[in-house]
């Protein structure tokens, strides 16, 4: 029963033999070999358009990256509240960009809120040198809190983007799992809707160490080639983080295995509901669950084996936690059974 991560899940039995058949012989190095370029091309098929693809080792990299990558002096870019890069990647974002600002923006659901937004913005015009200048906006898709925007709601972020001239960047650490939430193609999850650049996930979802960043301009990413190496995230042999993606894309396995973990999740938010110990903290539509579960269930599931953290409650609902219980962050993977979820749930009964 592990639901503390879908980082904690290995790598699929697919992905794997993708890479030892790739470790013997010889390939070019840094990013040439024919694996590569294969892969790269592949990208541009999935998204329907060229783009510019950069393979790096984890999301704070591929995040931190991206993001410098838009940043001028007195910058400032914008995240959700709750966001990953401004709440636990210990500043990354802004080391990596010279040491510009992110500005935390609220909203329901670990949504940012449009008109929030706009009005944030608006506090930092280009010529506000003692305050600094807006510069870009990043969401995060699925939400830490396990939450997705629709399309609509992208475009209207992006609207208030195009506006200010804003690049648009989406932290995809959970890529998949929102698209087949939102049953929608890559291309209409971003570029369409004016996403400009894409941190594009792979290690929750069943890879063993890949990460990617997108661009949908290539125009755009010339300097990145310097940014990664710079940042030592351009690997030697980076033809072992294609060959994940190669099997991660074959036959659409992405989709297959993203379609698993929210399946499991949809099985444990259905078993919460109807539990007479917990309860649904919020509706979520991706892999995460969060549940308000009485503490002698939540013993009695560690008890028997469960793994799964402990969720701050939220300052803008105090009262959803009562004296006896607590919030619990439940996280499936593609490495979740049914036997996983039926044998916590009886832990609730």
């Amino acid at each position: 029963m592990f639901f503390a991560s879908d980082n904690w899940a290995g790598a699929h039995p697919k992905i794997a033999e993708r890479l030892m058949k790739e470790s013997g012989g010889f390939a070019a190095a840094y990013g040439t070999s024919d694996l590569d370029l294969k892969v790269e091309a592949r990208f541009s098929e999935i998204f329907e358009r060229e783009v510019s693809v950069f393979f790096v080792a984890t999301g704070t990299a591929a995040n931190s990256l991206a993001l410098a990558s838009v940043q001028r002096p007195g910058g400032i870019t914008f995240c959700h509240s709750e966001a990953h890069v401004i709440e636990d990647e210990c500043g990354a974002p802004e080391f990596f960009s010279d040491s510009a600002r992110l500005a935390p923006v609220d909203g329901a659901g670990g949504k940012i809120d449009p008109k929030a937004l706009a009005a944030k913005v608006a506090r930092f015009p280009e010529d506000a040198v003692h305050h600094g200048r807006a510069t870009a906006v990043t969401i995060t898709q699925a939400t830490e809190i396990g939450t997705v925007y629709s399309l609509s709601e992208i475009d209207a972020i992006a609207a208030i983007c195009k506006q200010g001239s804003l690049p648009l960047h989406m932290d995809g650490a959970r890529f998949a799992n929102a698209l087949v939430a939102l049953d929608a193609t890559p291309a209409e999850m971003t570029w369409k809707r004016g996403v400009d650049i894409l941190s594009f996930g792979g290690t929750k979802n069943g890879c063993w160490c890949a990460e990617a960043i997108v661009f949908f301009d290539p125009e755009k990413a010339k300097e990145m080639h310097f940014m990664r190496k710079r940042a030592a995230q351009l690997f030697s042999k980076s033809r072992f983080i294609a060959a994940q993606f190669d099997g991660y894309f074959e036959n659409d396995l992405w989709l297959d295995l993203a379609r698993h973990s929210n399946h499991m999740a949809d099985r444990l938010r259905a078993g919460i509901e109807s539990a007479p110990t917990a309860k649904l903290a919020w509706p979520t539509a991706s892999n995460e669950v969060f549940a308000v579960v009485g503490k002698p269930a939540i013993e009695k599931a560690r008890d028997n084996g469960a793994k799964f953290y402990d969720w701050p409650i939220p300052e803008s609902n105090q009262s959803l936690v009562g004296e006896n219980e607590g919030l619990i962050r439940l996280v499936t993977s593609f490495a979740t059974t049914a036997a996983d979820v039926e044998e916590f749930l009886g832990c609730l009964a």
